[in-house]
């Protein structure tokens, strides 16, 4: 840079001296002073300015390298996600959603509570018989002895049995379980 400013002050010094020789006008030792000093100055601002001008050229070279890079790394990554490929697992998946929902259907309805009990046999009473009951009244029920107990789950007959005693109370041996077709018939 120094030597930049030699060569340059050395070109108008004998570019100042020509113009003298051309015009026949000497100029004074101080005259050719003052045109160095000018011509330094405006090369220091052409300087300054050219050295701002690059600094903002470099700025926006890197700025609009860096959309170009994001730009290029954004397509890298939309053409891997469409490039991938997915394996067929359709037969997989339904033969393991069968397994599942069979145990996922029934772990659903374990939790639900049931009304078990067991019916010795039923009868009608008129509301006038009914309040004439007292202790020690017989009621007669539509079955004979040694029938079948009935086992109903909320109401509906899922099962038969017969009367035991055990540890003093009373339950119910099951003898005849009523097939899955008979009880949606009874749902109907």
């Amino acid at each position: 840079m120094v030597e930049d400013q030699d060569k340059l002050a050395a070109e108008w010094a004998a570019a100042l001296e020509q113009q003298a020789a051309e015009t026949g006008v000497a100029k004074s030792e101080q005259d050719l002073s003052d045109a160095w000093t000018n011509a330094l100055q405006e090369q220091d601002k052409a300087g300054s300015d050219r050295a701002l001008a690059d600094e903002w050229a470099k700025a926006l070279a890197d700025e609009e390298q860096s959309k170009i890079h994001k730009e290029k790394k954004q397509k890298q990554l939309s053409a891997k996600s469409r490039d991938f490929e997915y394996k067929d697992l359709t037969g997989e998946a339904k033969a393991a959603k069968k397994e599942e929902s069979v145990r996922r259907d029934l772990d659903f309805i374990l939790d639900i509570p049931l009304d078990v009990s067991a019916q010795l046999g039923s009868t009608k009473l008129l509301i006038n018989e009914l309040l004439q009951l007292g202790q020690g009244s017989v009621i007669e029920l539509n079955k004979l002895a040694g029938e079948p107990l009935e086992i109903m789950v909320n109401g509906k007959l899922v099962a038969r049995g017969e009367a035991v005693v055990i540890n003093e109370k009373f339950g119910v041996r099951l003898t005849d379980i009523i097939s899955p077709i008979e009880r949606v018939k009874q749902l109907g």
